[in-house]
């Protein structure tokens, strides 16, 4: 049963949204009962007898609905839907995770599809798009994992039933070659001319003529007659160019009288062959709606509020809704008003993925497949070109839906695609993630073999310094520590972590105290080690500093007055109010980024969260959960704001690192860690946790 808690731990943020995605599905099931039945519902449901080929829709989703109906009728079909829509969320995690993205970013390249309000409506309607959406994560999984030639001819396959499903499927056909090279991609031609022959000769049994699909010649009418500059005829729209209906209008209208598909197909062709800017121009108009930042309708566009959630059961206008309901459902439909109401209130206020953020995610994909060709590490390079097919796919899927007409519904598979692309082109841009695992509780077996032995009394103050490789630095740093402030010894405690160096020696032979771990963990494994070793040999102030001389050690008198006033428990410098030295641009608008974020979740002004010098009681020290090995300044901050300890900044001076090279690496990945740690922090001791320690020392 331990293990639970540690998978929670390490994939909280997934878990997170798990539960609200489930709760949001939830609410759906029981609001609109049995499910929703739409038009297209109708034809699917009719068909999971006859599986008639020649029909609008294909007949891939009614062969998966017929054993579901059979099994539990509408009401279980959707439940059914639902439970896909969280497992493809947690596919898309654990193919993120597999490519080796950061937890937090493979978490937000599932949220899309666990929390965006109108793929839970989609899944609440007996519609193909769920069934369409498990099979575009079966291929990513399949190209993306581990592509041979095996799983090439799996991909063909299940492109194959992707075109059964909802014939646009045939597009992906195009991005899977393109990403597989020639040699692989005859073989995912073979396995998805498996399927699509097959369906293509039931097609030609059923009817007796090869096709695939009954909806190509008036759906291609629709699109062209919106451009056409035609003139009158039975086909050629009344109304001028620019005052004419949308493509759905002339796609599901009836074609005028005396007219045949032949001759509304033969008409399209002559559009695009006369036309062929205009039916593209339009295309990319259509195609480009989807990445808008909000989710509007077009004028003569399919009505956004089809896939929104109604607080009345939607299409009851047709009698065979009810009829539908009664016969596949076993209840008349029926909406429960409070779910209904909450999933509306969602949806219609920021309860779905932005378009903008997703065309941003496609953007991320393809920089980062560019910038990996030149890339000389094979792995690296690898993940930066796996980016790149689910953009590609994305693109290629949506660009042809747009062809036809716009809608909506056609948008839902860029929840897929795009999230997942960003997140892997991402990785590729910021290299790979440095966060190690969080510690275990204090003393884990590395600080118990470090203080195996190590007894001494401190000074009432004591300056923990946290020192990996710092021989060439560390030296001046001790030397010019001052030994008196405010009338009372200062000693020095290293904390050796795990170096290669002289470290330890040096230090030693200056005078400090040195404690040594075995092994690198990171500054904050380090400093908390620190922190205990100082209170137990009787230190009441802890005093922080960095082993490459970046601080003025002769502030410290400035530093430690505000605790020995009683005016503060934790005192930190901040270089925006005193001075700084900055030789990064990047660092340097972290800083004020992180300062901004740290504010507004503390709910207080915060101008530095980073500053390596500082002081606190020893006591307030060793009271903070520090679960951080690496990126520890913020947890240490914001811990010690949560147990309501009196927090006081101070200018300070930052000068450029003295020697040696920073090991915080790149800057972006720095960044990305900081702000993971910054709000796993936040959410643990300000959300999470109810019960607040008063730290002694301070009046609660």
């Amino acid at each position: 049963m331990a293990v639970l808690p540690a998978v929670l731990r390490r994939h909280w943020l997934l878990a997170v949204f798990l539960v609200a995605g489930t709760a949001l599905r939830v609410l759906a099931t029981i609001a609109y009962q049995p499910g929703i039945i739409y038009v297209d519902s109708q034809q699917y449901l009719f068909n999971i007898e006859l599986l008639k080929p020649d029909q609008l829709n294909p007949i891939g989703y009614s062969i998966a609905l017929k054993p579901l109906i059979d099994l539990g009728g509408i009401t279980f079909v959707v439940i059914v839907q639902h439970v896909a829509g969280l497992l493809m969320g947690i596919a898309i995690y654990a193919l993120a995770r597999r490519l080796t993205a950061y937890r937090w970013l493979s978490a937000l390249a599932a949220a899309p599809l666990l929390l965006d309000a109108y793929q839970v409506q989609i899944e609440q309607n007996v519609m193909a798009e769920t069934l369409f959406d498990v099979l575009l994560v079966g291929i990513l999984w399949l190209l993306l994992a581990k592509l041979n030639w095996k799983t090439a001819a799996a991909v063909g396959v299940l492109v194959g039933a992707a075109f059964s499903v909802r014939a646009i499927g045939v597009t992906l056909l195009l991005a899977v070659v393109l990403y597989v090279g020639w040699r692989r991609a005859l073989v995912v031609i073979a396995g998805f001319a498996v399927v699509a022959g097959a369906y293509v000769g039931y097609f030609h049994a059923e009817t007796g003529r090869w096709g695939f699909t009954g909806a190509g010649s008036q759906v291609l009418y629709g699109r062209t007659a919106v451009v056409a500059d035609c003139a009158p005829s039975p086909l050629c729209p009344k109304e001028p160019l620019g005052q004419r209906q949308g493509v759905d209008y002339y796609a599901h209208t009836p074609l005028p009288a005396g007219t045949t598909p032949a001759q509304a197909t033969a008409f399209a062709h002559e559009v695009i062959k006369h036309q062929p800017l205009d039916v593209a121009w339009a295309v990319l108009k259509d195609f480009a709606k989807g990445f808008a930042p909000t989710r509007t309708t077009s004028p003569n566009d399919v009505p956004l509020s089809r896939w929104q959630f109604q607080l009345t059961y939607p299409n009851l206008q047709d009698i065979n809704t009810a009829a539908f309901a009664v016969k596949f459902g076993g209840e008349e439909p029926q909406v429960v008003h409070t779910p209904a109401a909450i999933l509306r209130a969602y949806q219609l206020n920021g309860g779905y993925t932005s378009g903008t953020l997703l065309g941003l995610g496609a953007l991320i994909a393809l920089v980062a497949g560019v910038h990996g060709r030149g890339t000389r590490r094979a792995s690296e390079a690898a993940i930066a070109r796996a980016a790149l097919f689910p953009a590609a796919a994305g693109i290629v899927l949506l660009l042809g839906s747009a062809a036809f007409e716009f809608s909506w519904r056609y948008q839902l598979p860029a929840l897929v695609f795009f999230p997942l692309a960003g997140a892997i082109g991402l990785r590729a841009l910021l290299g790979k993630d440095q966060a190690r695992p969080a510690l275990a509780a204090y003393p884990d077996p590395v600080d118990a073999q470090a203080t195996k032995g190590f007894t001494k009394a401190f000074a009432p103050i004591v300056v923990v310094i946290a020192a990996y490789n710092e021989a060439g630095g560390i030296g001046p740093v001790l030397a010019n520590m001052p030994k008196i402030c405010a009338g009372m010894p200062v000693d020095v405690l290293v904390v050796v972590d795990g170096a290669t160096d002289d470290t330890a020696a040096i230090a030693q032979q200056a005078g400090a105290s040195v404690v040594v771990a075995d092994s690198n963990r990171g500054q904050g494994a380090a400093l908390r080690l620190g922190y205990h070793v100082a209170a137990q040999g009787g230190a009441q102030y802890i005093v922080t500093t960095d082993a490459d001389g970046q601080y003025a050690n002769d502030e410290l008198d400035v530093l430690l007055q505000p605790i020995l006033d009683d005016r503060a428990d934790f005192v930190t410098g901040s270089r925006r109010l005193g001075a700084e030295d900055a030789d990064s641009r990047l660092r340097w608008l972290g800083v004020r980024v992180f300062a901004v974020l740290a504010s507004i979740l503390t709910r207080r002004r915060l101008t530095d969260t980073s500053f390596g010098f500082r002081a606190m009681r020893a006591e307030l020290a060793t009271a903070v959960t520090l679960r951080e090995p690496q990126y520890q300044s913020s947890e240490l901050l914001l811990g010690v704001l949560a147990q309501k300890a009196r927090v006081v900044e101070l200018p300070m001076t930052m000068r450029r690192r003295g020697d040696g090279t920073s090991k915080k690496g790149p800057g972006l990945v720095y960044g990305a860690n900081y702000a993971r740690v910054m709000t796993t922090t936040w959410l643990r001791e300000y959300v999470l946790r109810r019960a607040r320690r008063t730290p002694s020392g301070r009046t609660a």
